[in-house]
């Protein structure tokens, strides 16, 4: 991997460690309407980058070859991509931080906090084979995915990052648990980012026939997090319904959308 890939892998990783260091700048716990204007702006992010920076080059790679049968990589990965996040969703034991109810396997034992910072790896780790594959794409595909592009959804993925660590470690602190360790527990929850895209990179290397695959794998992988977890936090239920969450996805698309078509 050449250096401009390396700082492209860990700019995610530095945009949620920015966001877990407002525990230390910030005194109280997010605004609940702040912190559903966040995760719809996260959920606007990743929807754009699964569009412009996942499928649509997942199609492009084989469109000369398929011709008007270049769905077919794109909507098979998508598939095995949402099923993979549903498996993890149900064996890996989380909780969602505005959930009082844990999921997964073996939950009871665990700690609400560590449960917390799980649910976040769950989170994280569509993003880091996202910024993987693209790389990966740019590396070893097709002229379908550059680094241009595969840049700009690391600087997207990074941008909703940083208020991700801050909806992390800011409750963690909330709940009882130090600044510093609130802190830490944010970092660590996003260092599964680079090591996934590392990962991901790895495994294309030799298996550079289903990088349109992968690139779609990715994309269902995420936009299973935007249904499952994002947009219920967003919007919300009930009395706690607001529309901020809706403003916050425009945002979070328009500009994932415009550094892709600028910087790709």
């Amino acid at each position: 991997m050449n250096k401009e890939t390396i700082i492209g892998l860990l700019i995610p990783f530095l945009g949620t460690s920015l966001g877990s260091a407002m525990v230390f700048v910030m005194k109280d716990e997010l605004n609940p309407k702040v912190q559903k204007g966040l995760s719809g702006f996260a959920a606007g992010v990743m929807v754009a980058a699964s569009i412009w920076s996942l499928l649509i080059p997942s199609m492009d790679m084989v469109a000369a070859d398929m011709g008007n049968m270049s769905w077919v990589p794109a909507v098979i990965g998508f598939l095995i991509g949402i099923l993979f996040l549903l498996f993890l969703d149900n064996a890996i034991p989380h909780q969602h931080i505005d959930s009082i109810t844990p999921e997964g396997r073996n939950s009871e034992n665990m700690r609400r906090t560590t449960m917390m910072v799980l649910a976040v790896v769950i989170h994280n780790i569509p993003e880091g084979m996202a910024v993987g594959v693209s790389y990966a794409g740019a590396l070893y595909g097709t002229e379908s995915v550059s680094l241009a592009s595969a840049f700009a959804l690391s600087v997207g993925i990074a941008i909703q990052n940083f208020p991700e660590g801050a909806i992390i470690s800011m409750p963690l602190k909330s709940t009882g648990v130090d600044k510093g360790k609130s802190f830490w527990m944010g970092v660590g929850s996003g260092a599964v980012e680079p090591i996934a895209a590392i990962v991901t990179i790895l495994l294309s290397q030799v298996m550079i026939p289903i990088l349109p695959y992968l690139l779609s794998f990715a994309a269902g992988a995420m936009l299973y997090v935007v249904v499952e977890e994002l947009i219920p936090e967003a919007t919300g239920e009930g009395e706690a319904h607001t529309n901020i969450g809706t403003l916050g996805f425009a945002a979070g698309f328009a500009i994932m959308m415009i550094l892709d078509v600028m910087l790709g």
